[in-house]
């Protein structure tokens, strides 16, 4: 009999078939993997003719396709032979059946199995904490259990040789981790897990790893941006599977963990290690545990210590302190040490503003992440009044305000420095030959590091802020030379803002696929016409006088698929957005925000054909029937997601309903809110 429902499930169902469980041979469970609701579900159910059936009947007619199961039936329904409700009967059991059930993550196989081991157990609270507590010793070593572990690990087994280190990589992150797929590929791309192949570059290459991983179902799929094209963007490891990445690369001495409550023997050779933010261990403890001097990556998940970057880690080419906490300028005096370096992320911390000169011994740099969330204008002050009011010792001490303070915020606001998301580089970066990404970086102090920027013609991704007319005479020629770029990200951040910045560009990467411009543009600038690869265009606060002339522009872009018009893109007194007859060809993602005085976006018949999600967030005027016209030609249109203030406006979303129901491919209304986003890749 074939199973029913997606590929893992498909997958899953066929394992469980040579484990000779019948019980899963037709598992369908609604129709897909069903993630935990709560007791809620926890109803009677019986056949499609409505009669009630004892365990072996309503198995069986669950085989036959008669019923269908939340996974919080599959699970009771195993564990207690009938139909109970956890909150009346067992209330003491609700919390760890959660903690069960998301670790089963509505793998059928888990479900049954699991469910069947608790049957034969005391129902009782600690009896399943210490199964959640414990579940990757039992998968080892409990017989009942050890299905689980067998099945999985097929799957594992099954994996090509260039998989199998890719997945087992995956161990370095936490529980239930977001993990972006920018920032994973760029990792493997830094320890060597791929090279060019047939033309592809190696981002080209990892990029499909990723995506065959999760068309393996070894690891799931999520959106954290709404405006991915390609709906993917990031993952997250099932809680099961992820035990046999963490199974296998302890027992390869591939990663280790220092987290509450781990063993404190010396593990020797590891070659990834990852720091928990609930590890307070001392100096001692970090540098006996492993051999430091063996470690190739290095990953902190918060609580930052200066005894983690050692001069033993002679061979390190992966150091990842993404996050927002206690990290400052003189915790990286020393990172010119670690030569062998191949990706450096301090993404998200606000209170980094100079990197030390000795950033340029690090020649083999492929990746220099460091782009910040906030004002460095907030800074000073909220570290002063921060810091000084604690003591709890994993928190900034008074040495390393007065050092951030006297060292490196008032030296960069006398230097001129203002400009919020961007980091000061010393000079020589441009001996970095082999970086590739490098962001977001502030230009405003001098001319000097755009000269060296110059020179780094391996760059694919930059980004720059502090870019002003001062400057500008530098800007234009030091993208010019960089030809392998592929995306660009400007801000100014001045009164001016961008507004002839680009006098002299004449000719742009030719490359370019990503460009985000924001503050002051007045008007488009001409070259961005002869941007025939570009598939992401992001404007924010570009105050364009004619925005008729820009959209035209645009419009006549062969590969533009991702179009955001944000805050402040245009300046008229009536914004009136025309899509004429063959025009956008190629969009799929078209985002309208705060556009100011925004009174008409008209859609004529053969504009924008593969448009599939619309997103708009109404101007400060009052949103009327009528803003849209035209939304039956979008062909492919698949969502309309409007600003959930604008709900408010019954007469607006009736109008917007009517439209899409004329729409032959069914597209559907959604609402969205600003908080709901992250930030696009």
């Amino acid at each position: 009999m074939e199973a029913q429902g997606g590929p893992c499930e498909r997958n899953t169902v066929k394992l469980a078939e040579l484990a000779e469980l019948p019980e899963l041979v037709a598992l369908r469970v609604n129709g897909h993997v069903a993630p935990w609701k709560g007791p809620c579900l926890l109803t009677s159910w019986a056949t499609k003719h409505n009669t009630p059936q004892s365990y072996d009947d309503r198995l069986a007619a669950f085989r036959r396709g008669e019923v269908r199961m939340s996974g919080t039936m599959v699970h009771c329904t195993r564990v207690f032979k009938e139909n109970v409700n956890l909150d009346e009967q067992y209330p003491e059991l609700v919390e760890q059946a959660k903690l069960i059930l998301k670790k089963c993550g509505g793998l059928p196989l888990a479900l049954v199995t699991i469910g069947g081991f608790l049957a034969s157990q005391p129902k009782a609270a600690f009896e399943w904490r210490k199964l959640n507590e414990h579940i990757s010793a039992e998968l080892e070593m409990n017989p009942e259990l050890e299905i689980i572990k067998a099945v999985l690990m097929k799957s594992y087994a099954g994996l090509p040789y260039y998989l199998k280190a890719c997945f087992l990589y995956l161990a370095i992150f936490p529980e239930d981790y977001m993990i972006l797929q920018r920032r994973l590929v760029r990792r493997w791309i830094a320890e060597g897990y791929s090279s060019e192949v047939h033309g592809k570059s190696m981002e080209e290459v990892l990029d499909g790893y990723f995506m065959e991983l999760i068309g393996r179902c070894m690891i799931l799929p999520s959106q954290q941006s709404i405006h991915s094209r390609k709906g993917i963007d990031s993952c997250h490891v099932h809680d099961l599977i992820r035990e046999i990445a963490i199974s296998k690369s302890m027992e390869e001495n591939l990663v280790f963990t220092l987290e509450e409550g781990c063993s404190l023997n010396n593990h020797g050779i590891v070659r990834h290690l990852a720091i928990s933010s609930n590890w307070e261990g001392d100096q001692c403890e970090f540098e006996n545990i492993v051999d430091l001097s063996r470690v190739r990556s290095l990953t902190v998940f918060g609580n930052w210590r200066p005894f983690y970057i050692s001069d033993k880690m002679s061979f390190l080419r992966v150091l990842d302190l993404e996050g927002q906490w206690d990290l400052l300028d003189h915790h990286l005096e020393h990172i010119g040490k670690l030569v062998h370096l191949r990706y450096l992320s301090i993404r998200g911390h606000n209170d980094i503003f100079h990197l030390p000169n000795s950033l340029g011994n690090l020649r083999q740099l492929l990746t220099l992440d460091i782009s910040v969330y906030c004002c460095v204008a907030c800074c000073a002050p909220n570290v002063l009044a921060h810091t000084l009011v604690l003591e709890d010792e994993a928190q900034l001490s008074r040495r390393d305000v007065c050092t951030a303070f006297c060292c490196s915020i008032l030296p960069y606001y006398a230097a001129g420095g203002r400009n919020p998301g961007g980091v000061e580089v010393p000079r020589g970066i441009w001996k970095l030959k082999a970086l590739h990404t490098l962001r977001t970086v502030d230009v405003s102090v001098g001319k000097a590091v755009l000269q060296d920027i110059k020179k780094l013609t391996r760059l694919h991704k930059l980004g720059l802020t502090g870019i002003n007319k001062r400057n500008s005479q530098e800007l234009c020629p030091a993208i010019a030379c960089l030809s392998s770029l592929e995306s660009l990200s400007l801000r100014s951040h001045e009164a001016t803002g961008l507004s002839g910045c680009f006098d002299g560009m004449s000719s742009p990467p030719e490359n370019l696929q990503s460009l985000k411009l924001r503050d002051n543009l007045i008007e488009l600038p001409g070259w961005i016409q002869g941007l025939k690869n570009l598939v992401k265009l992001k404007l924010e606060g570009s105050s364009i006088w004619e925005h008729n002339a820009a959209i035209q522009v645009l419009g006549n872009l062969p590969n533009l698929a991702t179009l955001r018009l944000l805050h402040g893109s245009f300046f008229c007194e009536e914004v009136c957005l025309s899509f004429g007859q063959e025009v956008f060809l190629s969009l799929k993602v078209l985002q309208l925000d705060y556009i100011r005085n925004l009174k008409l976006v008209v859609f004529e018949g053969g504009a924008a054909p593969k448009l599939e999600l619309l997103l708009c967030l109404r101007g400060w005027g009052n949103a009327s029937v009528g803003l849209f016209s035209g939304l039956a030609y979008l062909p492919s249109l698949k969502e309309f997601m409007l600003h959930k203030k604008d709900w408010r406006n019954t007469e607006l979303v009736e109008d917007l309903q009517g439209q899409l129901a004329e729409n032959q491919n069914g597209p559907v209304l959604k609402s969205w809110y600003l908080a709901s986003l992250a930030t696009a890749s």
